[in-house]
């Protein structure tokens, strides 16, 4: 998902990888006990359904809809509303401890706020009842980059504050009906993503921006106000959230309300002092957007000072009501990128987010393949780390680290075997070094619906026959890989295997075909 969004920042950018290290071997049981393996997918990337059973259409339903995902959409997508109960047959083959889903707010609500739709509301409590049965922790996202259309076409969707109380009463709705079962919660998946990609950029829906002839197609928005206006509202519709539950629900159902970043490691261009504030500012627009209001109370002031008048401000009772309302903090993490002062992208970027952080990024492609994103594990624990020394060590869960690949590859996908093998052992590292962290998410369980390159690439474990009617899932090596370290099995990075557990048939259920070593076609 990640490649695409990079390549619009059109910021000139190089991954500086440097040497790969992470813990030379480990085994599950170095983990602590409580500390839980998933995998992950979404609502709109993944259930399909998408006109059935009182499900209205969603932002990206219109988004993907008007041509802009190569022609691809969730309609279908890997249809696990109708497969879930072989799909969480899968995950519990596998020895998966938890599950990583987001709940569709159109499915559930379709009008954005009154009546509950009564087959969304069966849907979801038979995925979390399946999921619990087969012993695995249901960790639920409201907010997966999508929301109904018919609040966008009301009054705007998240430029307006009524947006803060529909998105509370959803929240109430899913905290009551789920939350007797789902401990852990997460508000908004990658909110600052969201934020500039879709207010800014113009690249996620709902696609608002200032048009520019030849880079923007836009038919409305301002990219020089509401990014952080969209934000704003963001943050005081998790705290509201936030405060409903602990008032309603925590003491009965004892659960935790966290909130999900997308994170990147920012390391200086060069030595010198420009370029270290210029990563710090970096980390300020991109982090501290979201993480130093959850933490503190306010922006930064680095965004304070450049943005001005057009990042809203919190009175002290808004400011309590964000400071500390997180339980935890989760990241989704792909890639490292340098970081070079640039002050004249005000002039070219005039008042809006890309002019305000004031910063060229290095992201050159001469790193990695076209599709395949490089392994770094240093540079995440470098982001846990920035965030032990720079929040106070919160609770933290990655929540997205994966591998693209091309979609229909083969079943022997040897570099997603090595991503995991590096990111789970520098985890393994980070938690040694006594940084919080409480989990570890793969993106993704099955090779979904991209948001931004429809069925060309896939993350998952699962390969999906897209052109087969029921949609047949096959294991791919990564699966089996995972499915060895999580019942036991000894990990060395150095050699990219599992130490004599890699053998045994290719599939993993009796629901799925058995393939070979070929190309899919």
């Amino acid at each position: 998902m990640m490649w695409k969004l990079c390549k619009v920042l059109i910021l000139i950018v190089s991954f500086g990888v440097g040497k790969v290290t992470a813990a030379d071997k480990y085994i599950r049981r170095d983990f602590p006990p409580e500390f839980v393996f998933g995998a992950g997918t979404s609502a709109y990337q993944g259930e399909g359904a998408a006109k059935e059973d009182g499900r209205t259409p969603s932002i990206f339903d219109a988004f993907s809809h008007s041509g802009v995902t190569r022609g691809a959409n969730g309609d279908v997508a890997c249809d696990q509303y109708h497969k879930y109960k072989e799909d969480v047959q899968l995950m519990a083959e596998m020895g998966l401890e938890a599950y990583r889903f987001s709940i569709s707010w159109s499915r559930l609500i379709p009008n954005g706020r009154g009546s509950i739709n009564p087959k969304g509301l069966q849907y979801y409590n038979n995925l979390i009842n399946e999921l619990i049965s087969h012993g695995i922790q249901p960790h639920v996202t409201l907010h997966h980059s999508d929301f109904p259309q018919a609040l966008e076409d009301k009054y705007g969707g998240w430029i307006s504050r009524r947006m803060v109380l529909d998105f509370e009463a959803y929240a109430d709705v899913c905290f009551r009906e789920f939350g007797d079962r789902v401990r852990h919660w997460t508000t908004f998946n990658e909110a600052n993503v969201f934020a500039q990609m879709g207010y800014d950029y113009g690249f996620l829906p709902p696609q608002r921006c200032s048009s520019l002839p030849g880079l923007y197609n836009c038919q409305k928005g301002n990219s020089s106000t509401e990014p952080y206006l969209v934000a704003h509202n963001i943050l005081l519709a998790h705290a509201s959230a936030a405060r409903l539950y602990g008032k309603k629900y925590r003491n009965k159902q004892n659960g935790y309300i966290g909130f999900n970043l997308l994170a990147f490691h920012f390391r200086p261009w060069t030595n010198k002092t420009e370029d270290i504030v210029a990563t710090q500012r970096a980390n300020d627009f991109y982090l501290g957007w979201f993480a130093d209001p959850l933490m503190f109370g306010d922006y930064p002031d680095t965004m304070k000072k450049n943005a001005g008048s057009r990042l809203p401000s919190f009175n002290g009772a808004e400011s309590s009501l964000i400071n500390g309302s997180a339980d935890f903090l989760a990241i989704n993490f792909y890639s490292a990128i340098k970081v070079k002062d640039n002050p004249g992208s005000l002039d070219i970027h005039p008042r809006d987010y890309k002019g305000d952080i004031a910063v060229q990024l290095d992201f050159s492609l001469n790193n990695f393949t076209e599709f395949e994103f490089p392994v770094i594990p240093w540079a995440l624990e470098g982001v846990l780390e920035y965030f032990k020394q720079k929040y106070g060590n919160p609770p933290m869960y990655i929540h997205e680290s994966g591998q693209r690949m091309k979609r229909n590859s083969t079943l022997e996908d040897w570099p997603r075997v090595q991503c995991m093998q590096g990111y789970i052992g520098v985890v393994l590292d980070s938690l040694r070094n006594g940084s919080d962290v409480r989990g570890y998410f793969v993106w993704s369980f099955l090779d979904v619906f991209e948001l931004l390159d429809g069925y060309e690439a896939g993350f998952g474990l699962y390969y999906v026959d897209l052109d087969d009617p029921s949609r047949r899932r096959y294991r791919k090596r990564s699966a089996r890989w995972y499915s060895a370290f999580l019942r036991g099995g000894a990990v060395s990075p150095a050699s990219a295997s599992l130490i004599g557990l890699m053998g045994g048939p290719e599939n993993a259920s009796s629901s799925a075909s058995s393939p070979d070593h070929r190309l899919i076609q």
